[in-house]
């Protein structure tokens, strides 16, 4: 399990270089392929040459590409200065980048807003784990009957309904009409458990329907077809009590590609639930990705994206550590 873990580790850590090779790629590269002054990007298209200049010696864009990369990479390690001579700005590690446009460092906000979005993805999870799984294999072991149909036509409705509309629909109903439920909002966890529980029940039940239609669907046909699997019926012929047949075996090959999926799910929307931050008006990642892209505010976009990248290896990381844990055959790959 160690040698796993290691192998593991190394395969994270290789990933992770290549994140940041693509994304300076894409911010600092491919704008020149495509004729597009890079320097520009950082100042704006009403500004002179001056402050160009300028942006372009800060950001250290006069430099070799080599040299580039290897200042990108040295902030998100060590930290970077930001030096044109007479004004200098200091970035602490991990430096993500920092808006000359509204002055802040870009790793202090995302920080800042990174408890709204944890709220967000970890409750709405939870939800969408227990309900969808639950859902999927109560559907797989009454196939055909009345349940099946209507798990799975809920499950339809999850998948076919867009984010906004049931989002603005639900707040509509429980929120304005019926006054069930307080308007939406972030309260920290440990100045009021309840007002932040209060809050964000909407947002997280809205997100956990998309995502346990599409887990009830996973689950029932992975539980299908372990369900027809030899050692199945073979279990079964030996006198096991059904339960011990569905939770010890059939329930742990079915977890593995769940596993995979809850993985990249969580670690996506670690890095902003663009949509429903932005339908309940939350304050987290992917609003303040919203707000970067229609401000062009392009070192905000910047770090948001590495730091969306680094939770999806990180979670990518823990899946394949889990799979040593759920089947000890994965070890020996």
């Amino acid at each position: 399990m160690f040698r796993y873990i290691i192998r593991r580790l190394i395969a994270g850590v290789i990933t992770l270089l290549v994140v940041t090779l693509v994304t300076f790629g894409i911010f600092f590269m491919v704008p020149k392929l495509t004729g597009t002054d890079p320097a520009l990007l950082y100042t704006g298209k009403q500004t002179d040459k001056v402050a160009i200049e300028g942006a372009r010696k800060k950001m250290g864009l006069d430099k070799p590409v080599i040299e580039q990369y290897g200042l990108f990479v040295k902030g998100l390690v060590v930290g970077r200065d930001y030096d044109d001579g007479p004004d200098k700005t200091h970035c602490p590690a991990p430096c993500f980048g920092y808006s000359f446009k509204n002055q802040f460092n870009v790793w202090q906000r995302m920080l800042s807003d990174l408890p709204v979005t944890a709220s967000l993805a970890v409750g709405a999870a939870v939800i969408w784990l227990i309900l969808g799984v639950g859902a999927g294999i109560i559907s797989a072991l009454r196939k055909g009957r009345a349940i099946d149909r209507a798990v799975m036509t809920g499950a339809l409705a999850g998948v076919s309904l867009p984010i906004y509309f049931t989002g603005l629909l639900s707040a509509s109903i429980f929120v304005y009409t019926l006054n069930w439920l307080p308007s939406p909002g972030y309260s920290p966890f440990l100045q009021n458990p309840l007002t932040w529980a209060q809050g964000l029940i909407l947002p997280w039940i809205t997100l956990a329907f998309l995502f346990a239609a599409t887990y009830a669907r996973l689950t029932r046909a992975t539980m299908l077809e372990t369900l027809s699997e030899d050692y199945i019926r073979t279990a079964r012929a030996k006198g096991l009590r059904e339960r011990t047949v569905i939770g010890k075996h059939a329930l742990r090959s079915t977890l593995t590609p769940i596993t995979t999926v809850f993985g990249l799910d969580l670690g996506a929307l670690l890095g902003g639930a663009v949509l429903t931050e932005t339908v309940f008006n939350l304050n987290g990642l992917g609003k303040d990705a919203v707000l970067a892209i229609s401000t062009s505010d392009l070192p905000v976009i910047l770090g948001v994206t590495m730091f969306a990248a680094f939770f999806i290896v990180l979670a990518n990381l823990i899946v394949d550590v889990l799979y040593g844990v759920i089947d000890p055959r994965v070890r020996l790959a």
